[in-house]
């Protein structure tokens, strides 16, 4: 059985998409056919594969899992992908949207740009206090579509992303679910450079769309920083954020970035099985 798909990229977060309309989709356990497809060097590798399927309220519905096979709420550049994705094979106009876990999320495509209005944000908790190891750390947490903690650092360049973000992760204080870890740096009232350390990937990520919405609205409400803010991510890319603030929390959050076509192919069961 041959199974179609593009591989496409969002400022680094690479995806697996595959069209799944007709429900002709038939791999057996999905979570290992998942893991397989996205494990690297063995087959075609990425952070995440999003599976798209008829909707009868929008344009479409997709499912998000996340490399080890769990299905996401939520994912910002896997988003912006779909978007375009489903504006390229002609499953919807250059405005459209989607259904996800995490609510109705609305799109635009304009060329490899796509601007994704988010859900609002909610379970917003400024100035916590956790132990890692034999340090206290002060972080903030809030749900951008899934879980996120930022932690303000001094130079993201020079900081253990990767231990200490898996040491957030699976910290008692965000079980069972547990969360994403992101760390930042203001370099100016409209511009973040963040690293983060993605739940379900178990590593750090070139970027993560929901990840840079969290450390810029966490940062707005502490008064650092002023929609739009510039997010700098490990990829190399900028992703733009939009919001408005209000008295509880925040409203019309958009991220907006590049979402790239890398190849478009044919998986071999071999691949897979």
């Amino acid at each position: 059985m041959m199974i179609e798909f593009y591989k496409m990229n969002g400022s680094g977060n690479d995806f697996i998409l595959i069209d799944n309309r007709d429900g002709s989709l038939a791999v057996g356990d999905v979570v290992e056919f998942v893991k397989r497809v996205c494990e690297r060097k063995v087959s075609v590798g990425a952070d995440g594969l999003i599976v798209i399927e008829k909707s009868d309220k929008v344009d479409f519905r997709w499912r998000f899992f996340n490399a080890d096979g769990s299905e996401g709420e939520m994912c910002g550049n896997g988003g912006r992908c779909a978007a375009r994705f489903a504006f390229l094979n002609g499953i919807a106009g250059e405005k459209l949207s989607f259904e996800t876990v995490a609510g109705i999320i609305d799109a635009e495509v304009r060329g490899d740009v796509v601007k994704l209005r988010l859900t609002d944000p909610r379970n917003l908790v400024m100035d916590d206090e956790i132990r890692i190891g034999d340090q206290t750390l002060f972080v903030h947490s809030i749900n951008t579509g899934v879980p996120h903690v930022v932690h303000f650092v001094r130079d993201p360049d020079d900081f253990d992303v990767f231990n200490t973000g898996r040491a957030i992760r699976r910290h008692q204080h965000y079980q069972p679910a547990g969360t994403n870890a992101n760390f930042a740096t203001v370099l100016d009232m409209h511009t973040l450079r963040v690293r983060t350390y993605e739940r379900g990937v178990e590593d750090e990520t070139l970027a993560c769309g929901t990840g840079s919405v969290a450390a810029a609205l966490i940062a707005a409400r502490k008064r650092l920083v002023e929609s739009p803010v510039d997010v700098r991510v490990q990829g190399g890319e900028t992703l733009r954020i939009h919001f408005t603030p209000t008295e509880n929390g925040f409203e019309k959050v958009y991220l907006e970035g590049k979402a790239k076509v890398v190849y478009q192919g044919k998986l071999w069961d071999e691949a897979w099985k």
